[in-house]
């Protein structure tokens, strides 16, 4: 039996095994599929030695894309452009792949959603490994993205690692908050921060907050996410958390492991029944 595992920490929230096993059961395929704590200062030795001991395959989570990145010997090209890794595959060379379904994982379930269209005008909130990770897929789909974060330096280096291309940009958050008026022509803002796992919300103006616009949560919680809960409050009609991304991202995991797409729509009907 394959044994595969996602990585993070914290990990005690993830979901990712009861997803995998969903898509055991429907394609038939068995696997064996756990959660890793990994502490934050041995990631490598964590992930090398799941490997030596017969794992076939990896997910990462926060906050170890970047450093997983550096592990790997081969990549997929959304991986290579997107410079994070989410998932791994070890190949019968022994070479570790890499790739990235963060991206592809978040725009089909906005296409599902109906929350995106190939012009939408992003804001992008966060501009760590969650962030960098999902900018390929929607800049290739043609939508215009502009980043804030608490940092500007690291948005400007996420800026920089896409060799500054014209549709993607960012602002500094002071001057942001400063010149709102200019700044709500967007279609969709996507919290990419990790404020909400520690129950917090990001550092920004609820005048952001616009009936018409569609409002995102990379992160997901039984009930509505602090980011989530604070933009309905303000009056936010149209919000989503990330559990469609979770699943959609997982499907392209088990589909480079196993040749194999789950049907996603099923999954993600069941997953909500159940929790």
């Amino acid at each position: 039996m394959k044994r595969f595992a996602v990585f993070g920490n914290p990990i005690k929230h993830s979901k990712s095994p009861i997803i995998h096993k969903l898509f055991a059961k429907q394609t038939g395929i068995l696997q064996k599929y756990t959660k890793i704590c990994v502490p934050i200062d041995n990631f490598h030795e964590k992930l090398l030695n799941f490997f030596k001991n017969g794992g076939n395959g990896a997910n990462i989570t926060i906050p170890f894309k970047k450093k997983a990145y550096k592990l790997c010997n081969t990549f997929t090209e959304r991986a290579k452009y997107s410079g994070v890794v989410n998932t791994i595959k070890i190949m019968k060379s022994q070479e570790i792949l890499g790739d990235n379904t963060d991206g592809i994982g978040l725009l089909q379930d906005l296409k599902n959603l109906k929350f995106i269209h190939p012009k939408s005008k992003i804001l992008l909130i966060g501009a760590g490994g969650a962030a960098q990770g999902i900018i390929y897929s929607l800049i290739k789909f043609g939508c215009n993205i502009t980043i804030i974060n608490r940092t500007y330096q690291n948005a400007k280096n996420i800026i920089k690692y896409f060799h500054n291309i014209k549709n993607l940009n960012c602002i500094e958050l002071q001057h942001f908050s400063k010149n709102l008026h200019n700044q709500l022509q967007y279609n969709l803002i996507i919290n990419a921060t990790s404020s909400s796992l520690k129950g917090n919300i990001p550092n920004i103006s609820p005048l952001i907050i616009k009936s018409n616009i569609f409002y995102y949560d990379l992160f997901y919680d039984i009930s509505l996410t602090p980011f989530l809960k604070w933009c309905r409050f303000h009056g936010a009609k149209k919000i989503s958390d990330g559990i469609g991304m979770l699943i959609e991202q997982a499907a392209y995991s088990f589909y480079l492991w196993h040749g194999i797409m789950p049907n996603t729509k099923i999954i993600i009907q069941k997953f909500k029944k159940i929790y």
